[in-house]
């Protein structure tokens, strides 16, 4: 039967799943944001081509990203007792998550940047502007429609993220899944769970493909 504790864990769950994804995003953006940016700079097509630069980052990111997140999840825990204090709970958890979606972020906005028009590129620097003007006035400018739809879509990849640290005590609904719907058996549980889960997906990319129209120019 279900009970006032369980709609009470069910509510804690969903705060813990929606601390885990935002702080994660942020951070992750952070880290992401420079290396898409250097990325797409460095390229040998960017404006500032770099090989050296691109083949690090490239290497990098192409190495994290390879890696399963439940094995970087365990991989990291030393450098997450380190920074944290501690391995598990809902803190914990937002060390490796942002580790693991820095370089998906990175190679969105280098797929985004990558998209913008050459000719706007260009007439910047015919008019002489800086290597940062054209990258913060033209080319993130342009490609911000892009960018804000990459963003819905590392808040979905985030958050499933977040339910799979619940094998090792990462918290939020993963957990609850986890630890009553799989160890106990309470398939109502997971079935709750999953079904919120699903809800908070549909919900981020509702509000980021509405965002994502609103500031798109060409449907103006």
């Amino acid at each position: 039967m279900w009970t006032s504790e369980m709609t009470l864990m069910m509510w804690v769950g969903v705060k813990e799943t929606l601390i885990m994804t935002l702080l994660s995003t942020i951070f992750g953006y952070l880290l992401g944001l420079p290396m898409g940016i250097a990325l797409a700079v460095t390229d040998a097509d960017g404006i500032r081509p770099n090989a050296v630069v691109y083949k690090i980052l490239d290497v990098i990111a192409n190495i994290v990203r390879s890696i399963p997140f439940l094995i970087l999840l365990m991989l990291l825990m030393p450098v997450t007792r380190v920074i944290v204090g501690k391995s598990y709970g809902t803190a914990a958890t937002v060390v490796p998550l942002t580790i693991a979606a820095a370089p998906f972020i990175g190679r969105m906005i280098e797929s985004s940047i990558n998209e913008v028009d050459r000719g706007v590129i260009e007439a910047a620097q015919s008019m002489g502007a800086s290597t940062m003007t054209i990258i913060i006035r033209v080319m993130l400018v342009e490609a911000r429609t892009s960018i804000l739809v990459g963003v819905t879509i590392a808040l979905g990849t985030i958050l499933g993220y977040s339910a799979m640290a619940g094998i090792v005590g990462g918290g939020g609904l993963g957990d609850i899944a986890m630890r009553y719907g799989y160890y106990r058996y309470e398939a109502d549980i997971m079935i709750v769970a999953v079904v919120l889960l699903v809800v908070l997906v549909q919900i981020f990319q509702t509000l980021g493909m509405r965002m994502s129209v609103k500031l798109d120019r060409r449907k103006r």
